[in-house]
This record gives structure tokens, sequence and C-alpha cells, in this order.
């Protein structure tokens, strides 16, 4: 083999070592789905579904008091989910199931609901069903009561991917899910919004935030590490909720069509939790390096 060979198959090496990461074939499925989930939400369709309008209606200009009323409602929201995943922070471990965001929706209909994720539909679509009956003046209300909703829903499946809610960190990646289920798809989004790239603008603040929100002695929720992590989230949470406005705008909506346009919202964050927990999930147990190779591989092949 000639020296100019040789360094040719030391070039190639990683490259191959990257396009076979060694997950298991469950494992590889698990991650197909999260990227589908992560890289293509599609739910401009969804609210254009459950509206019964086109997607064009779902993606038009709002005016300028409703955008207004939007930002104002979702840090409302985020703070209010802020709040909640804080209050859930013990000062030592909890026990299974302790916890605001860790705690199941208990009713005495849950075995009419079935699942704890379809309870959480059935109780947003009857939210949602006030604000098509009465319009975008209850919005201020009823984003933050289904927001809360949600939080409890992504707790629930982070805890199933194995999530200890104890820490900072993993509760704060429960409000992180409403900037991850914020944008766009890869099929119209630019390069720098994909889902590697929202956690990486994401983590300098988050981690702030975790180490501030460690110390329960000292934890103030005007505290600007905080304030700083809700603003990042509120701003790409923002972009669905003009999205869900704009379908519940609909004139002819109605209480029924506001309770399907709510229960599509909560799917699609229930779907991206899912697939960031997942992904999560792999990189504890492969490694963050191994994961996102795998994950780009994936990534491609919904391009190709």
């Amino acid at each position: 083999m000639t020296p100019s060979s040789h360094a040719a198959e030391t070039r190639i090496l990683p490259t191959r070592t990257a396009e076979l990461p060694d997950l298991s074939a469950s494992d590889r499925d698990a991650l197909r789905r999260a990227v589908l989930a992560l890289e293509k939400p599609g739910l401009a369709a969804r609210l254009s579904a459950a509206a019964g309008a086109p997607i064009d209606m779902i993606g038009r200009a709002l005016p300028a008091p409703v955008t207004d009323m939007v930002a104002r409602s979702t840090e409302a929201a985020m703070r209010t989910a802020l709040r909640i995943a804080l209050a859930s922070l013990p000062a030592a471990s909890p026990a299974p199931g302790q916890g605001l965001i860790e705690a199941p929706v208990p009713g005495r209909f849950d075995w009419m609901l079935g699942s704890s994720e379809n309870r959480h539909k059935v109780f947003a679509g009857l939210s949602g069903a006030v604000g098509g009956a009465f319009g975008l003046t209850t919005l201020a209300v009823e984003l933050p009561l289904s927001t809360t909703l949600m939080l409890r829903s992504i707790a629930e499946i982070a805890r199933e991917e194995g999530e200890d809610l104890g820490n900072p960190e993993n509760a704060l990646a429960c409000v992180q899910v409403f900037a991850l289920g914020g944008r766009a798809g890869a099929e119209s989004a630019p390069s720098d919004s994909g889902y590697f790239a929202v956690r990486a603008t994401l983590a300098k603040t988050m981690a702030e935030a975790a180490r501030y929100a460690g110390n329960r002695a000292l934890l103030d929720e005007a505290a600007p590490a905080l304030i700083r992590f809700s603003a990042q989230i509120a701003s790409r949470f923002g972009i669905v909720v003009s999205q869900k406005v704009a379908a519940q705008a609909v004139p002819i909506l109605g209480a029924m069509g506001g309770a399907a346009v709510n229960v599509a919202f909560m799917d699609h964050f229930q779907s991206t939790a899912r697939a960031h927990f997942t992904v999560r999930r792999l990189e504890r147990t492969y490694g963050q390096a191994t994961v996102r190779a795998a994950y780009e591989i994936e990534k491609a092949s919904l391009v190709s």
C-alpha cells in the first residue's frame, strides 16, 4: 500500500464509522420515529385538518392586536410552566409520583379515557372548546391552562423514558419541549432551526437556569437566569401558538372545532416530547456523538 493510498484510507475510516453507529435494531427504530417527529412536525397540517381550513389560512399574518395578545399570553403560559416545573423540584429525590408535574391526573372516569396521554388530550379538548365558543378573549386564560396540561403530559412521557424529574436539568427539559415543538419543519425551516441546533441555542441559558434552580434555598422565579430561559422558550413557543390562534379564528369554528384544534395542539407536543426524551434516553445509553451521527443519517433519509 502506497503512502498516499494509506492516507486516503485513514480519511475514509472516520466517515465509515459515523455511517454505522452501534444502535440496536429497536433503538434505531425508536430513533427513526423521533427524527420524523422532530424534523417534520407538520403542526400546520394537523391544525388545518382540525379547523377544516386550508394550510395557507393557518400561516396567514395575524392582526397586530392579536399578535400582541398572543405574545403576552405565551409569556404568561411559559411563566406558569416554569413555576410548576420549579415547584416540582424537591429538596431530596422524590418518591415516584411526587411533584406537581409528575403526579398523574386523578379522576373517577380514568378507566373511560384510557392512557394518560389520552386523558390529557380530553382535558385539552375541553379547554379548547371554551376558546372556540367564546373566541380570542379567552386566550389569556385558556393558553396557560392548556400549557399546564401539556406540561403534565410531557413530564409523564419524560418519566417513562427514564428521566429523573427530581433533577433540575431534567425538569427544565420538560419546559424545553415547548421550544422544540415551535419549529416549521425540515421542509421549510432554515438549517439552523433543526433539533440539535435548537438544543444548542438553548443549552447555555438552560444550564444557567438548572444551576440556579438546584439551589432551593435561593430559588426566586424573578432571577435573571430563569427569566432568560423562560423568554427563550416563549419566543419559539409563540410560533405555534400563533398557528393555533389562526386556526381557532375561523368564524364558523365553534366549540367543537376549538376542541379539535386543542387536541391537535396537545398531540403535537406529546409527539415532540416522546421524540425528545427518546433521543435523551439513547444519549444516556450510547453517548451523544453516536446518537447524533445516527440522527443525522436518519434525517438525511427524510429528504432523499
